[in-house]
């Protein structure tokens, strides 16, 4: 009988779902085991083989340790909201929830094929409203909760309104907006219903506020920083901006301190564990203002706002022994005081300049550390101990959501600094000894303080201590931690988003009550933003009102609020009456193993803890971190095809003396003269030179026509420097009609072929359906089956590691299992012995336990298939089919291959699936070899070998050898110099 894989995994897969296999229980005497996977978002194309890598993981680890006696829970679901079936929306009119659904069906269709162990009694999606619903009340306890300083946690907002009623705000220590004022019981009591409700915004959890946001007008949303990349919309590659907008915001800095703490409690990867405490930032310094100075040239109406907000910019520094070197302030781009500050002289220059800096996003700005930017505002501060006046600059290196947005710059001591003063020719004051500021600023936090009045001759720490003490004492500023975490803004301009829970009464908003939940997403029109620009869900306004009267709020939650809280839900799915009962939640508690990319770690993973740890402080749940164990699962990458396009400007004179540019034919080259150029670095040296001024002869020919009045000749002619277009196409070999059909090609249809071919340039990177290099599962689990893809998958490499998609060894991976499928079908039908195994098998039975055992626990899946592959090997040789060995290798391999593995078991006569079997115990016994091969050599050269007890020791060996009658030859009647024994390894006589 031959292996049948396609038939095999389609009965076992119907089999599971039939019965339920994999399905948890809530309770019972065995140990838990919670197991999770990122729940991926519905893409319209499907799964490629990179996303089934950590799914495949996790479902390795599942099924172990169901074997090895745990109650698991390993579910699967949905992230399905998003903005891709939104754009598909808007460009077709099909709703949202159409295209979801649809795509959903397509993922479990491919995720049923691979064999996981999932329990789909438990699945969620984020779209759909039983779910939203208590995404929803989750954030209308937040938005009714305030963070109180004193307890450390967040406490209802009704403990806050009892202090305020009863001794106003003057005792609150909480955290809360910065602005605000003090006010005692009697004024509170007095307060309208309006005052109550802006108060209390500014100390809820989660609070209608204004921030600057990244907004993509193309989209017409804000979009979160992972959704940016290189300044531009992740989705479509559209333009961003800072833009300061009214937005929900939530209080994510309240729990700065706890999220960094927390860090160290979690068995996650370091280098992801290190991104979080970037990303929160901590730094301890103190806060310095330094008083404007009026300027004359100000106009008088800045001058009186300048009165009205302040008469200081105030910085945030951590090195304030340092404050003698400062030589000038910066500002970020978006600081409150940049127009204010501005003298009409300046005025243009930085109205420019602030446009262009709004849009770059602030990792953007973060990153380009070589790009050094900036513009003067003609005004000055005073330095507060100097009296000196200190220019104030424009610069986005400075960020408006770090510290307050200003910094006091100090050249001499600090990198960027030093590069703004280097470029713009700004004083480098040293304040700290032991650099050379010929070379680089001196950064080192050591050395003795110059040049700084009362801190002359401290070393750093010293100066610090001594620099806060005396800025404290003048009331300059006083000490303090900051962090660079800002508040989450929440709200965005989408239709396919959770509504937010909020309606408005007297421009007062109210959160909706728990039995108006959930408040669902209304039909509308188009799902584009209005005409006037408010969110797409203010196109239902008129008829989509609370009681019938009350607007609702027409943003909608981002894309992390439903992945916030989901591994919750996994724990008690159908619960109508609340998101999770507190029972289950304290049997499950945390996952046990998340598996995902390390792209989340300054977005949902942050998110998430940050939850959680509400969800704590409420009482809800027991725990306050979501995941004991994280693993990042490298990429699975695809190998894309190139069309590069080389295109030039000419350049030549006019008979007035000026110079004109007109663009040439862009002239796509194939791999073998893209290397060459790549290696020449000019053109002119190609070996195509001649083909390409063939193209662009014809188009200097028209210039030449067109305007007669130009003149063209050797000297006043000329090719600008080059420039290179990449474009993606799906073979190696061009067709080219088909492309440049699908360009919509006018005059950039110029093609230098290779051997009559045009031959694309293959790369390795990210698989994608854009980069036209996906390869899907379907297609390896038609032609080899899902058993072989699992295993290859593992096979390919470290489950941590990136690695590029080829299938040169998928063959030797289906070759093993056909091989395995053979010691059970060695003579076409199944026969399996009940013999006693031999000491030989049984070796080779227990050290395959032993390693698989150490692999599993260590999450090293790759080292596994090769280990299956000896043992399988060794076995072949041995002729071995009986059943004391076999039945324990299934169960050791049924993890990984799981369809081949029960369809064994069910050979071998076992009526329950193989998914309910111990796993085999190693025994070390069988390890220990009762003979040991010894190589006789004689002078270093190996003659003989005899098979000897392990036992015996190196004296006995020596003698046993010696008596050998093929020693007596060798020697010759000769007596051996030295004789060396090495135990159970070798013997060596010297001659």
């Amino acid at each position: 009988m031959e292996y049948n894989f396609k038939e095999i995994e389609s009965n076992w897969q119907k089999y599971w779902a039939t019965n339920k296999t994999f399905a948890a229980k809530d309770g019972g005497d065995k140990p838990k085991y919670y197991v999770l996977d990122m729940f991926p978002y519905p893409s319209g194309a499907g799964l490629h083989v990179g996303h089934p890598l950590g799914y495949i993981a996790s479902d390795i680890v599942a099924r172990y340790k169901r074997h090895k006696g745990f109650n698991v829970l390993h579910p699967m679901g949905y992230d399905s909201f998003g903005l891709p079936a939104e754009q598909y929306a808007i460009q077709t009119g099909q709703h949202p929830k159409i295209t979801t659904e649809q795509n959903i069906a397509r993922y479990r269709e491919q995720l049923d094929k691979i064999g996981f162990s999932f329990d789909w009694d438990r699945e969620v999606r984020t779209s759909n409203p039983e779910y939203y619903k208590w995404t929803q009340w989750i954030f209308i306890q937040i938005f009714n909760s305030w963070y109180n300083k004193n307890s450390n946690k967040a406490e209802n907002i009704s403990t806050l309104i009892a202090e305020f009623e009863a001794n106003g705000n003057t005792k609150v220590n909480a955290v809360c907006d910065e602005d605000v004022q003090s006010f005692t019981a009697a004024q509170w009591n007095a307060f309208s219903e309006k005052e109550h409700s802006d108060i209390l915004m500014a100390y809820r959890m989660a609070y209608l506020g204004v921030a600057y946001v990244n907004w993509c007008p193309q989209l017409g949303t804000v979009l979160a920083n992972d959704e940016i990349k290189d300044g531009v919309s992740e989705r479509g590659g559209y333009p961003v901006e800072r833009k300061l907008m009214k937005q929900w915001s939530m209080r994510i800095t309240a729990y700065a301190q706890r999220l960094l703490d927390g860090l160290d409690t979690l068995d996650w990867t370091e280098s992801l564990k290190e991104a979080q405490r970037n990303w929160i930032g901590k730094s301890e310094g103190t806060s310095l203002r330094f008083k404007v100075i009026r300027h004359p040239e100000l106009v008088s109406g800045s001058q009186e706002m300048l009165n009205q907000v302040q008469h200081d910019i105030e910085v945030f520094t951590t090195r304030p022994d340092t404050v003698f070197g400062v030589s000038f302030i910066t500002l970020a781009p978006e600081h409150e005081l940049v127009d204010l500050l501005t003298t009409p002289d300046n005025k243009a220059a930085v109205e420019a300049y602030v446009t262009q800096a709004k849009n770059r996003s602030e990792r953007e700005r973060q990153a380009d550390i070589n790009k050094i930017t900036g513009v003067f505002t003609g005004s000055y501060v005073e330095h507060p101990f100097t009296g000196k006046q200190v220019p104030i600059w424009v610069g986005d290196y400075v960020l408006a959501g770090y510290g307050t947005g200003a910094v006091m710059a100090v050249p001499a001591h600090d990198s960027r600094d030093y590069s703004f003063a280097k470029h713009f020719g700004l004083p480098i004051l040293e304040v700290v000894a032991g650099g050379d500021l010929e070379k680089e600023s001196y950064d080192a936090k050591e050395g003795k303080l110059i040049n700084s009045d009362f801190l002359n001759g401290l070393d750093v720490k010293d100066a610090m201590k001594k620099a806060i003490a005396e800025i404290e004492k003048q009331g300059l500023g006083k000490g303090k931690v900051n962090f660079r975490l800002r508040d989450a803004v929440f709200g965005r301009q989408r239709y396919w988003g959770e509504p937010i829970p909020v309606y408005y009464k007297n421009d007062i908003p109210y959160a909706l009550n728990e039995n108006e939940l959930p408040l669902v997403l209304p039909e509308v029109d188009k799902y584009l933003p209005t005409e006037d620009g408010e969110p797409p869900l203010a196109r239902a306004a008129a008829s989509w009102k609370h009681e019938g009267k009350y607007d609702y709020e027409h943003s909608t939650m981002p894309g992390w609020a439903g992945s916030s809280w989901y591994f919750l839900r996994y724990m008690d799915a159908a619960n109508g009456n609340e998101f999770a009962s507190k029972k289950l939640s304290d049997y499950w508690q945390q996952v046990d193993l998340y598996i995902g990319g390390s792209e989340h770690a300054t977005g949902h993973l942050l998110y998430v803890r940050f939850w959680t740890k509400f969800l704590k402080d409420l009482g809800y749940i027991a725990i306050d971190e979501p995941a004991k164990k994280l693993i990042n699962q490298g990429m699975i990458q695809g190998l894309s095809a190139f069309v590069h396009r080389i295109h030039h400007s000419v350049n030549y004179s006019l008979p007035d003396g000026g110079r004109k540019v007109m663009p040439l034919p862009s002239v796509h080259v194939s791999k073998k003269h893209y290397d060459e150029f790549k290696l020449n670095g000019d053109y002119k040296t190609c070996s195509f030179y001649k083909e390409y001024q063939n193209i662009i002869s014809h188009r200097i020919e028209e210039l030449k026509i067109e305007e007669k009045t130009e003149q063209f000749n050797d000297e006043n002619f000329s090719i600008s420097k080059y420039n290179v277009d990449v474009n993606i196409v799906d073979n190696d070999v061009l067709d080219i009609t088909k492309y440049v059909a699908s360009k919509q090609f006018n005059d950039y249809k110029h093609f230098i072929y290779e051997n009559e071919k045009y031959v694309c340039t293959r790369e390795v990177e990210k698989m994608s359906k854009s980069k036209y290099n996906v390869v899907t599962p379907d297609d390896i689990a038609e032609k080899f089956g899902s058993d072989t893809l699992r295993l290859y998958e593992m096979f390919l490499g470290p489950l941590e590691q990136s690695k590029p998609w080829n299938t040169n060894g998928i063959t030797g991976v289906h070759g093993f299992l056909k091989k395995l499928w053979k010691l059970f079908y060695g003579t076409g039908t199944f026969a399996i012995s009940n013999d006693e195994p031999t000491k030989g098998e049984l070796k080779t039975l227990h050290k395959t336990i032993k390693k698989i055992t150490e692999d599993i626990e260590r999450f090293s899946f790759n080292t596994s298939i090769s280990n299956f592959m000896i043992c399988v090997n060794e076995l072949t040789d041995a002729k071995c089919n009986k059943r004391a060995i076999l039945e324990p290798l299934l169960i050791c391999l049924s993890p990984y291959a799981p369809h081949i593995a029960e369809e064994l078991w069910k050979q071998l006569g076992h009526t329950e699936s193989i998914s309910t079997a111990a796993f085999p115990d190693f025994n070390e016994a069988f390890l220990i070899d009762d003979n040991v091969n010894y190589p006789v050599s004689f002078n270093g050269k190996v003659k003989f070998t005899l098979e000897l007890a392990a036992t015996l020791t190196t004296q006995e060996v020596e003698a046993i050898v010696r008596a050998n009658e093929q020693t007596a030859k060798y020697l010759d009647g000769k007596e051996p110099k030295k004789v060396i024994v090495v135990h159970k390894k070798i013997v060596n006589m010297v001659v």
